[in-house]
């Protein structure tokens, strides 16, 4: 990392903390710590959730899987964007009109405090690990392009590793950032990092197909097949899993729902939810280009660093700084939004029922010690991700096994009359028990299940175990809870107060606030001026440079003009 690469990063980080710090001042109670006082546009909410979804972890686990197998990571990531167009026309709007401040207060009015009770705890261990993953995959990137010399300092003087002393460091800047402006902080911050990343990330892909010698230099010089669609360990059936599974992530997750109810209307949460899908179902081939054209550069590089590589490969000094920025920026959205939602659970769903009378004021500082202490714990597991398996292995079994395992039962209660507490937990602990023995005895290589089959048997178990294990996550709590209503006699004495709760609750007219589209006019422009400096110091690339450049003038002048005549219209409206 150059002069340039470190002032860039630097920058974005003072103005992260800056943005954080005037955000802090928006925040009057626990409402607008948790929910953003429900005044987040539908954009602002669609792109949240898009970050949501990003994080270091993103460009190491599946810019890893681009890198060895090619094509097939796009079509994975295309997946999510099927299943968000299914959760906006079945679910968001759903959860709006609820009226609740969280999916754990509806876990609360549908099932019970117990109910909220396991899901909570399950929940935060659950996501724990996914911000750990999110963290670790974030100090990689970042040790790819230190020095050996800083390695060295690390070791010698600390006796940490260059890895977990770039954890311990994100995890106190992240941690703080979320602190400071719960989730408007949160909101914000993706605002900022979806410009970051899709400039940085376009820039990557021309400037890279320049070097490797154009386009047909890059599709002749692949593997054979590096362009199909699906694989043996990735298939279309693991395909049709995957959209299953990620239907219950999206339509249930605390940390996207909180961007569903934190819009003032549920039709803002379902156009939120399709721009979401649209994105996903445009952007993976940008995404992914990057280390793909990087297999033709250094076929046997480190596939967990392969997107860091292509763009130390392909970006001229100071746009390195920026992809960085762009990649800590994803990390941030991640683990603050997760961090948000369950500091909100543990201050209003537990705090404040033991302490009945707890001001705002205090709901806010106690929220902010729990994002501190629940921070605190998402570093310590990111130092033990290596321990447990690595990051590949621990997101693509906990998103395939547990998604459908926590979040359906949930989803399920909104639609059924006869799934009661009880029902609740049968489903979850059968579904469990079986999910631990299919995945420990069966889609093990010494598990105790398959040691017993048949030697033809067990090479086409592990052959298929990636598709196993998803068909398995998106099929089996189908199947106990359908047999759980079955055999469910009675209706649920808190469905019809679930019902009523949604009949009840009207849509707030609130006026969406414009300050996100304010910062993102912004952003665009900070980022012209920025490689419109790196263009006057640069000598051979200085072209592609200005052009990128006046393109975000444009862009930001185009945004920052309507928000103005908007601003003028509602000013003269109260005058």
């Amino acid at each position: 990392m150059t002069i340039k690469d470190l002032l860039v990063f630097l920058i974005y980080i003072a103005g992260n903390v800056g943005v954080s710090i005037y955000l802090s001042k928006k925040i009057s109670g626990s409402e607008d710590f948790f929910a953003a006082g429900r005044q987040s546009s539908w954009w602002l909410s669609g792109l949240s959730a898009y970050m949501t979804m990003f994080s270091a972890g993103t460009f190491v686990v599946w810019g890893g899987i681009a890198f060895k197998a090619g094509l097939v990571a796009v079509t994975i990531s295309m997946c999510l964007g099927v299943s968000a167009m299914f959760v906006g026309y079945y679910l968001s709007g759903r959860w709006r009109r609820l009226g609740v401040s969280s999916a754990a207060e509806f876990i609360t009015l549908r099932y019970g405090k117990w109910a909220l009770n396991l899901y909570t705890w399950f929940n935060i261990v659950y996501r724990l690990l996914g911000m750990a993953v999110a963290l670790y995959s974030l100090a990689i990137v970042l040790q790819a392009i230190l020095p050996d010399s800083i390695n060295d300092f690390f070791l010698s003087s600390v006796g940490l590793s260059a890895v977990n002393a770039v954890i311990i460091f994100c995890g106190i800047l992240i941690v703080a950032y979320s602190i400071f402006g719960g989730l408007w902080s949160v909101l914000i911050t993706d605002v900022v990092q979806f410009v970051i990343l899709m400039v940085a990330v376009i820039s990557v892909i021309p400037l890279g197909l320049i070097k490797l010698g154009g386009i047909s230099t890059f599709i002749h010089q692949v593997p054979q097949g590096f362009f199909r669609p699906v694989n043996q360990e990735f298939t279309w059936l693991f395909m049709a899993a995957w959209i299953v599974i990620h239907m219950f992530k999206i339509g249930g997750e605390w940390a996207f729902v909180q961007r569903f109810i934190c819009v003032p209307r549920a039709r803002d949460a379902r156009k939120a939810t399709y721009l979401f899908g649209l994105l996903y179902l445009i952007s993976p081939l940008i995404w992914m280009l990057p280390p793909m054209m990087y297999r033709v550069v250094d076929p046997a590089a480190n596939f967990q660093q392969a997107y860091v590589l292509a763009c130390k490969y392909a970006l001229p000094d100071g746009l390195i700084g920026l992809m960085i920025a762009a990649m800590f920026s994803a990390t941030v959205s991640t683990v603050d939004a997760e961090l948000n939602v369950f500091a909100g659970v543990l201050t209003k769903d537990f705090y404040k029922q033991i302490r009945k009378k707890a001001t705002e004021k205090s709901q806010v500082f106690v929220g902010r010690v729990l994002t501190l202490l629940l921070g605190a714990m998402v570093t310590w597991l990111a130092i033990m991700v290596p321990a447990m398996g690595g990051a590949e292995d621990i997101i693509l079994s906990i998103t395939a096994l547990v998604a459908g395992l926590m979040v359906l039962p949930v989803l399920w209660g909104m639609f059924s009359k006869k799934i009661s507490q009880k029902g609740l937990f049968a489903s979850i602990l059968i579904t469990g028990f079986l999910f631990f023995m299919i995945k420990y005895g069966l889609l093990t290589a010494d598990g105790w299940l398959i040691s017993e089959l048949p030697g033809n048997w067990q090479t086409w178990i592990m052959l298929y175990a990636r598709t196993i294990e998803a068909a398995t996550g998106a099929v089996l709590p189908f199947i106990v809870l359908a047999a759980v209503e079955y055999l469910s006699k009675n209706k649920s004495p808190h469905y019809i107060e679930i019902n009523q709760h949604e009949e009840d609750a009207r849509e707030e007219e609130i006026e969406s606030s414009l300050f996100p589209a304010k910062v993102m006019g912004v952003t665009f422009a900070l980022l012209s001026v920025i490689i419109a400096f790196l263009a006057l110091t640069e000598r051979n690339e200085a072209g592609p440079l200005w052009v990128l450049s006046a393109s975000l003038f444009l862009i930001a002048g185009i945004i920052w003009i309507p928000v103005r005549q908007r601003e003028k219209q509602l000013i003269s409206q109260k005058g």
